[in-house]
């Protein structure tokens, strides 16, 4: 169990998110440039030492609740598995580790980027967490600044619509979690996430609906842009549409969990980056 119970405290299955940093050179058609081959691995690197130092301390600040959640009191450090002491040094160890590895292989930008991802991972754990709304664009803030962090270390322009795009996605799916969240704890659900307790009967459920449209819209208007991308809009909507669904129905609506354990939106999301790549690299 200790192996395992280490794999599990730096929750190596949230990485996927960390792919946000390619998405720059993927859409701009330079995915396969030799800067990327040697940018890629540190900059992926960083941010899963950062991502899984952040998580981490959100463990430990959350040890009292996840006890009692009828999900997280499985988690190596609610369930005793790892002594906190010890969490909070390997997240002390993955910090600096990350910082390291920015600042030795990338750009100076890369590194403040890299640096701001962890202060407001860190202000998020300590209280933003706990305020309806901030909560929700701290973690969409997350994203964005993957996106942009993916740009400089591939010298890529991050245009204005995959900026709004991004940031509407991130702030969708984060909406679709507290509401799946809402949904499952019912009465316990301030007592797990204090944020919760702030939200009136229907505000997420609307405000899912108003990002999930807002995105739909910035998706099409970055694909017009871009012109030979805009046959994939309708793989977008679908996606949109499949993951309200599911959340609907009451299951997670944990943007990995969903992509990992939804089969029709793994494969809406293979299905979108064939595309992107037949579409954007066919001709090269």
């Amino acid at each position: 169990m200790g192996v395992l119970a280490y794999v599990k405290l730096l929750r190596p299955q949230q990485w996927l998110k960390n792919l946000m940093l390619f998405f720059p050179p993927f859409l701009a058609g330079s995915l396969l440039d030799p800067q990327v081959s040697v940018n890629g691995v540190p900059a992926l690197v960083a941010f899963c030492l950062a991502s899984s130092a952040g998580y981490i301390l959100n463990d430990i600040l959350d040890l009292d609740n996840d006890r009692l959640h009828p999900l997280k009191r499985h988690r190596p450090l609610s369930a005793g598995s790892i002594k906190p002491v010890t969490a909070a040094t390997l997240a002390a160890v993955l910090f600096f580790g990350a910082a390291g590895i920015a600042a030795s292989n990338l750009s100076l930008r890369f590194l403040l980027f890299l640096l701001l991802y962890l202060l407001i991972t860190v202000t998020y754990s300590l209280k933003v967490k706990n305020i309806p709304l901030l909560d929700v664009f701290c973690i969409a803030t997350g994203f964005l600044i993957r996106l942009l962090a993916g740009g400089e270390a591939f010298a890529v322009p991050v245009s204005d619509w995959l900026f709004l795009t991004v940031f509407l996605l991130a702030l969708f799916l984060s909406i679709g979690k507290r509401l799946t969240e809402k949904c499952s704890l019912g009465s316990d659900a301030e007592r797990h996430r204090k944020s919760l307790s702030g939200y009136p009967e229907g505000f997420l459920e609307g405000a899912m609906y108003l990002t999930g449209g807002a995105v739909l819209v910035t998706y099409s208007l970055y694909t017009i842009s871009r012109g030979q991308l805009l046959h994939t809009v309708p793989l977008c909507c679908f996606g949109l549409l499949r993951y309200i669904m599911r959340v609907k129905t009451g299951r997670s609506g944990d943007p990995t969990e969903s992509l990992l354990k939804d089969p029709a939106l793994l494969l809406i999301s293979f299905f979108w980056v064939i595309s992107i790549s037949v579409l954007v690299y066919g001709n090269r």
